[in-house]
């Protein structure tokens, strides 16, 4: 088990324009209030092998800082993430599988991309649903200790968002795969059943729930 203490600071530094201080005096705000308007964002997370973490709260809340945060204390080696995967648009979605043509169909399949005429498309003119799951059966198969997703099912209509969710959990299970996730939508959690949930809110600090004891 690893325990890893994130912590972001963004401090509020605006130009005085003739618009912000006649909104600073309405506010009753002085300069100094102003400039110690400091965000900041923190978190300790206890997090093992094969485990879950999943980032939610409202947009604006600090979530995807906590997971570039959490990102940056990942060896390069060791990671994965899905914004980082291109679409080739040359050849079929079977053949960008690094793996034989049997485990690349598990992989695809895994990520919901069973279709054999989707299976023998390119990448790069799927929808845009497909290519997030696309990009999900590369990152599955990439071998790597660690996957890194944000916006995690955000583009796929929910049920299918379950069955991914559900998908994830049996391989980081059996692969003893760290998965760190990151999304506003909580209505995965049943499916997902992540490790470690961090409730990110608009204002104070996260909350870390663990599904057991650490």
């Amino acid at each position: 088990m690893q325990t890893y203490n994130l912590y972001r600071q963004f401090a509020l530094n605006v130009k005085l324009t003739d618009k912000v201080t006649s909104v600073m005096r309405m506010f009753g705000l002085t300069t100094e209030k102003l400039t110690e308007q400091n965000t900041t964002h923190k978190c300790s997370l206890k997090i093992k092998p094969g485990d879950i973490v999943y980032i939610t709260g409202p947009s604006g809340s600090g979530k995807t800082v906590l997971f570039n945060e959490l990102e940056k204390e990942i060896r390069k080696s060791d990671r994965i993430n899905l914004s980082q995967i291109q679409l080739p648009d040359n050849k079929a979605l079977i053949d960008c599988i690094n793996d034989d043509y049997l485990k690349g169909l598990r992989f695809l399949s895994t990520a919901g991309l069973n279709d054999c005429f989707c299976v023998l498309n390119s990448p790069a003119r799927l929808s845009e649903g497909q290519k997030w799951r696309f990009k999900l059966a590369v990152a599955l198969s990439a071998k790597k200790k660690f996957i890194f997703i944000d916006e995690f099912c955000s583009q796929l209509d929910r049920i299918t968002a379950a069955v991914i969710s559900y998908n994830v959990h049996r391989f980081a299970e059996k692969h003893n795969v760290t998965f760190i996730l990151a999304s506003s939508h909580d209505d995965m959690l049943a499916d997902l059943l992540p490790d470690v949930l961090v409730i990110k809110n608009l204002s104070g600090p996260a909350k870390v729930i663990y599904k057991q004891k650490r």
